[in-house]
C-alpha cells in the first residue's frame, strides 16, 4: 500500500512479505496546494546511493526481482542523452505502481472510465469502436476554383471532411486588391474577398451534409457570415449547418500575430459569435481553442497545454459575462492541438488537457451537462517539425505524430504532407499524408480499444506531471488576473508574458539542436544522403491577376446604396454593443468585401499595433 511520512510516498508490503514493511521506492509528495509553484523540484522516484544501499530486500518476490533490476541498471553503460521529454521534463529508467501517487481510489476518480468524468481516457464511451476520427485536410491555394477541385479529389479519396486553408490577404483581413496583398494572394491558401469566392469554393458541395472546418480569426464573423450566406442559398437552414471556424482571437495576440482590433473589442466580437450560434446555429462549433499555432512558435508541451486553456477559461468567462448559461454554449466549444514528435509527452498531454477542463469547467465554473466538462480537439501534426533537408523523412515523423493523436483520442486529425516545408503539398503529397490516417484506422489496430495505454504507469505518471505543470501556469495567469482568467490572459498578453515565455522554450529547444544534443535526423545528424529535389507545387503567378478581376467585376456589379446601408448597420451594431453577426450577415449578401467590413469594424475599434517584447 502507499502512504505518506514527511511528504514522501512509501510502498508498504507489509501484507504481501512475511519480511515486515519495507520502502522500496519513493517518491514527492504533491498536494494541491504546491501546484502553483512552477519552480518546484522534480527528483527522480528511484531509491539511490546509501539509501539503496541500506535497503534490506528478502529473497525472491517483487522485492528481490526490483534489486537485482536496480544493481543491473547501475552498472550499465547509459548513452549521453538527457533522458527527458521536449518539454524538459526528467524521466526515469523505469516506472512502477510507486509512481502513481494515488490511492486505489483516488487513482479511478483521476482516471475513470471512457464517457465520463474526469475524461482522462476520452470523452466517448465507444472510443473509436463507434465511429472513426474524421480525416480532414487542411487545405486552399490559388483561386476558390482551383481550391474547389482540391476539395473534391480529397473528398473521393476518403477524406470525411472539409478544412479550409485562406491566403495571408484573408487572413488579415485584406483585399486581394490591396496594396500589401501584392504577391500574397492565393500562395498560402485560398483567396477569399466576397461571398461569390465562397459560392466557387463550395460549388457542387451540399455544406447541409458535410462538416467544414475553417481556420480564421480576426475576419472569423465575416467568413461565417459569407458561409451561412452560401449555405442558405444552397437550400440549407443555418441550423442544419455543421462545423468548426477557428476564431481564437487570444493566440492570435500570444503567437501567430494575424490581428486587426486591439484585444478587449476583438474578445467582444467573439463573444457575439459565440452568442448567435448558440442560439441560431447550434450544431456549429463557434471557437475552436488552439494550441497549435502557440506550439508551432516554438513553444513546449506544457506551455502549449495551460496556454491553451487558459485561453479557453477566458472565453468561458466572456460568455458569462455575456449573461449566457455555462450549459447553453460551452458544449459547442472545441480545441485545436499539435501532435509533435515526443510521441509519449503528446498522449500525456491530451490526457492531462481533458481532465484539467473537465475539472475547472465543474468545479470552478459550474457546468453540470457532461458535454460541457468534455474536451473535444482536432489534431494536426507538427508543422515545425518537417524538415527541408531529406523531406521524405517528414513522412516517418508525419506517421507518429498523427499515431500519437490517435492514441491520445483526438476527435479529427490533419496529417502534414511531406512537402508542406516548401509549399503547399502537391496532390501526391496530399494523398499519402490522407492514406497515413487510413493505415492508422484499418490496419493497425490501433482504433480497436479505447485508451489502450490506459493505466501504464509511465503514462500515467507523466500524464500527472503535465498536469501538475500545466496548473502551475493557470495558477499564475489567474493570479495576474486577480481571480480572473479572462483578465489574466489580456494583462499577459499586455505585459508581454506569453511571449516571453514562448521565446525562451524556443531559444532552448534551438541551442540544443545546434549543439547537438537534440538530433535531428537529416539536420544536425545522419546528412549524407543526397537527393534529387522533389517536386513542388507551385502557384501560377497569374491567380493573383485572376483573383483581382473578379474582384472588380463583383464590385462593379454591386447595389453602392444598399452596400452603404449596410456597412452603416455593422459600424452601428459596433457602437451601440448590438450582436454584430446578424448586420455583417447582411452585409456579405450585399457583397461586402472582406476588407471592407473590417475597416467598418476598426471605425469603431480600432487597429492594434504590438508593442515589441525583449
Amino acid at each position: 500500500m502507499l502512504v505518506a511520512s514527511n511528504g514522501v510516498y512509501e510502498l508498504l508490503l507489509d501484507d504481501q512479505f512475511p519480511y515486515g514493511s519495507q520502502r522500496i521506492l519513493q517518491m514527492p509528495d504533491f498536494p494541491d496546494e504546491s501546484r502553483g509553484d512552477t519552480s518546484a523540484e522534480v527528483r527522480s522516484t528511484r531509491p539511490s546511493g546509501k539509501e539503496a544501499e541500506e535497503t534490506s530486500f528478502p529473497e525472491g518476490g517483487h522485492q528481490s526481482a526490483y534489486a537485482r533490476w536496480e544493481k543491473a541498471y547501475e552498472v550499465s553503460p547509459k548513452r549521453d542523452d538527457d533522458f527527458a521529454t521536449l518539454s524538459g521534463i526528467p524521466l526515469d529508467p523505469l516506472y512502477t505502481e510507486a509512481h502513481v501517487r494515488q490511492s486505489r481510489l483516488e487513482a479511478e476518480d483521476r482516471l475513470g472510465f471512457p464517457g465520463e468524468y474526469p475524461f482522462t481516457r476520452g470523452v466517448y464511451a465507444s472510443g473509436y469502436r463507434t465511429k472513426l476520427w474524421t480525416m480532414r485536410l487542411f487545405s486552399g491555394f490559388g483561386t476558390a476554383e482551383e481550391t474547389n477541385q482540391r476539395y473534391k479529389f480529397l473528398l473521393a479519396h476518403g477524406g470525411g471532411g472539409l478544412s479550409v486553408a485562406f491566403d495571408l490577404p484573408t487572413l488579415m483581413g485584406r483585399d486581394s486588391d490591396d496594396p500589401h496583398s501584392l504577391g500574397e494572394v492565393g500562395r498560402c491558401g485560398v483567396a477569399v474577398d466576397t461571398v461569390e469566392d465562397m459560392r466557387i469554393l463550395f460549388d457542387g458541395i451540399p455544406l447541409g451534409k458535410i462538416t467544414t472546418s475553417m481556420t480564421i480569426n480576426s475576419p472569423a464573423a465575416v467568413l461565417l457570415a459569407m458561409y451561412v450566406v452560401v449555405a442558405n442559398d444552397q437550400g440549407f437552414a443555418t441550423s442544419e449547418l455543421g462545423g468548426t471556424i477557428q476564431n481564437d482571437i487570444l493566440k492570435e495576440y500570444i503567437a501567430q500575430k494575424e490581428y486587426y482590433f486591439p484585444p478587449r473589442p476583438s474578445m467582444r466580437v467573439v463573444a457575439d459569435m459565440i452568442e448567435w450560434c448558440s442560439k441560431e446555429m447550434p450544431r456549429w462549433h463557434p471557437v475552436s481553442i488552439s494550441g497549435y499555432h502557440i506550439r508551432e512558435a516554438g513553444s513546449t508541451a506544457v506551455q502549449e497545454l495551460a496556454f491553451t486553456l487558459a485561453d479557453g477559461f477566458a472565453y468561458v468567462e466572456a460568455a458569462l459575462q455575456r449573461g449566457l448559461e455555462i450549459d447553453s454554449f460551452a458544449p459547442r466549444l472545441s480545441f485545436f492541438f499539435n501532435a509533435h514528435i515526443d510521441f509519449f509527452e503528446e498522449i500525456c498531454k491530451f490526457r492531462a488537457a481533458r481532465r484539467l477542463w473537465a475539472r475547472w469547467m465543474r468545479d470552478r465554473y459550474g457546468a453540470r451537462n457532461p458535454r460541457s466538462q468534455m474536451l473535444r480537439f482536432h489534431t494536426q501534426t507538427a508543422g515545425c517539425s518537417l524538415t527541408m533537408q531529406q523531406p521524405e523523412n517528414n513522412i516517418v515523423r508525419t506517421t507518429v505524430e498523427a499515431l500519437a493523436g490517435v492514441l491520445g483520442g483526438t476527435q479529427s486529425l490533419h496529417t502534414n504532407s511531406m512537402d508542406e516545408v516548401y509549399a503547399l503539398p502537391t496532390e501526391t503529397a496530399a494523398e499519402i499524408a490522407l492514406r497515413t490516417q487510413q493505415i492508422l484506422a484499418h490496419e493497425t489496430g490501433v482504433a480497436s480499444v479505447i485508451d489502450p495505454l490506459g493505466g501504464s504507469y509511465f503514462v500515467e505518471a507523466l500524464t500527472d506531471e503535465i498536469e501538475r505543470r500545466a496548473e502551475a501556469y493557470l495558477a499564475k495567469i489567474d493570479e495576474m488576473g486577480s481571480g480572473s482568467m479572462l483578465e489574466g490572459v489580456l494583462k499577459g498578453i499586455e505585459r508581454g508574458y506569453f511571449q516571453r515565455e514562448i521565446a525562451d522554450a524556443a531559444y532552448d529547444f534551438e541551442k540544443k539542436v545546434s549543439e547537438g544534443r537534440r538530433i535531428v535526423v537529416g539536420v544536425n545528424a545522419f546528412t549524407d544522403t543526397v537527393r534529387e529535389p522533389i517536386e513542388i507545387l507551385r502557384i501560377d503567378d497569374e491567380a493573383e491577376v485572376r483573383q483581382q478581376k473578379r474582384l472588380a467585376e463583383v464590385k462593379a456589379a454591386r447595389d453602392p446604396e444598399a452596400l452603404k446601408a449596410a456597412l452603416e448597420a455593422v459600424s452601428r451594431a459596433a457602437a451601440d454593443g448590438s450582436n454584430l453577426m446578424p448586420p455583417v450577415i447582411e452585409a456579405v449578401r450585399a457583397k461586402a468585401t472582406v476588407g471592407e467590413v473590417m475597416q467598418t469594424l476598426a471605425g469603431v475599434f480600432g487597429t492594434f499595433v504590438e508593442d515589441p517584447v525583449l
